[in-house]
């Protein structure tokens, strides 16, 4: 079973991605950025981290091989568990861990798990199709300088030409000036009387319409009714999973348990794809705060804690 390609399609759609009994894949956006002193250019990206105290099943990978393998949940992660008793016995011999496309796995001196990304595939879908590039540094002031030296070589000179007699031409511009001025100053007499029958028909209608609202007498018989403008529903898009249930009865449960730990906001998400009630601490409007709170309750409720966008 090729485990790397199924965590590799489950980190384009999830910000986390848990092996049973091993460790999570994290993924974290970096945004597109600019390296000035190579002059080179980055785009958006998905960062993949590793998270070796995140080890409880969720599901989501179980579930994911099962359906791609056509095998049964159980069956599945009896699999998956194969692969991650392989996986520590190279670690506890001090081998590497391979995983394609994602990174490879090894051992410090203090026996201590170090996870190196391999950074070969980018898992932001927004990002598709975008690559880094180079821009070529600018010569302008390279050209500037190799254009005076040649003027310092090669001086241009100039040969002088028999000046020609234009001044009848100041008489022709002074007479198309007068004939302007003319046409312009009558023009501005007509547009000046055009104005004013214009003001004085405007100030005559608006006499009328005032006479006529003052005359008018406004009766409502039948009072208008009022109308309910229904606001639409903020969108919340992000979801901090405390767990995901076969059952929606546990799921009711865990919401309860939330509840009463002080998760307010605790709720359950609708069934998804692979029949499971995902219950979550609450739901955010921005990715920053879902980030930040998803920390915290890391910190101080549980480690397992991971996020979810619609």
């Amino acid at each position: 079973m090729q485990i790397e390609k199924h965590i590799s399609d489950l980190l384009y759609r999830y910000q986390c991605v848990t092996v049973p009994g091993f460790g999570a894949f994290l993924t974290e956006i970096i945004p597109a950025h600019v390296t000035r002193s190579a002059s080179s250019f980055f785009p958006p990206k998905k960062v993949v981290s590793f998270n070796a105290n995140v080890k409880n099943n969720d599901g989501l990978l179980a579930n994911h091989v099962a359906l791609q393998e056509k095998m049964s949940y159980e069956l599945a992660v009896i699999k998956i568990n194969e692969v991650v008793n392989e996986w520590s016995y190279l670690l506890q011999n001090r081998n590497r861990v391979v995983v394609k496309n994602i990174g490879e796995i090894s051992v410090n001196n203090e026996m201590n798990w170090v996870f190196e990304p391999a950074n070969t595939v980018n898992y932001l879908t927004d990002a598709f199709g975008l690559s880094s590039f180079v821009s070529p540094e600018i010569t302008r002031e390279v050209l500037h300088q190799q254009v005076e030296a040649l003027e310092e070589r090669a001086p241009i000179i100039f040969t002088p030409q028999r000046k020609r007699n234009y001044s009848y031409l100041k008489y022709a511009a002074v007479i198309t000036l007068m004939l302007g001025a003319g046409t312009f100053g009558y023009k501005v007499h007509y547009d000046q009387q055009i104005m004013e029958q214009t003001l004085i028909v405007e100030k005559k209608v608006q006499e009328k319409v005032q006479r006529q609202i003052q005359e008018a007498t406004f009766v409502l018989s039948n009072p208008i009714p009022s109308v309910a403008l229904a606001l639409p529903e903020e969108k919340l898009p992000y979801h901090l999973v405390a767990g995901a249930y076969r059952s929606e009865e546990n799921a009711n449960k865990a919401i309860a348990e939330l509840v009463a730990a002080g998760f307010e906001k605790a709720k359950m998400l609708p069934i998804n794809k692979h029949d499971l009630y995902p219950v979550v601490f609450a739901s955010f409007k921005t990715l920053k705060e879902a980030q930040a709170e998803r920390k915290a309750i890391q910190k101080s409720h549980s480690a397992e804690a991971w996020l979810l966008i619609d």
